[in-house]
């Protein structure tokens, strides 16, 4: 047996509606929107009284989903420090190829993006940088060089 697809990441966010402007910025198209709540959500989730919003990204190519996740029951709960660097343990960052990586990195500015170190180019390969956005997310950008 072996896996299918990666179907999807998920990022529990605090501000689903700013969250969703920030990734459409950076591209993504939001594919829908849905309260989920019930006793599966619950089983599920290992918790008692689930009630979170969703909201599904999709990347242009129609190949890669994000779901940010804003729980109102229970409360959400930061597993780490919300500026961990790069070496902290668990799912440190997302990528995403652009085609420009100096203007992607001025529109997510206008969100509330800082860049974590600067963008540096790798051989002759690529750029490269990471920003993190407004909930802490490392968000990894490569611009493909010609």
């Amino acid at each position: 047996m072996t896996i299918q697809r990666l179907d999807h990441v998920s990022v529990v966010v605090d501000d689903l509606e700013a969250a969703i402007a920030f990734f459409v910025e950076l591209g993504m198209e939001l594919e829908g929107q849905a309260p989920i709540e019930g006793p599966s959500v619950d089983r599920v989730n290992g918790l008692d009284g689930v009630r979170v919003d969703i909201a599904m990204m999709r990347t242009p190519d129609g190949h890669g989903r994000l779901e940010l996740t804003k729980f109102h029951t229970p409360t959400a709960v930061s597993a780490e420090p919300k500026n961990a660097l790069g070496n902290t343990l668990g799912l440190r960052s997302i990528m995403f190829a652009v085609d420009d990586i100096d203007a992607t990195i001025a529109g997510l500015r206008a969100h509330g993006a800082e860049l974590v170190g600067e963008v540096a180019q790798y051989q002759d390969s690529y750029r490269l940088c990471y920003v993190r956005d407004p909930e802490g997310i490392i968000i990894a950008l490569a611009e493909q060089l010609s």
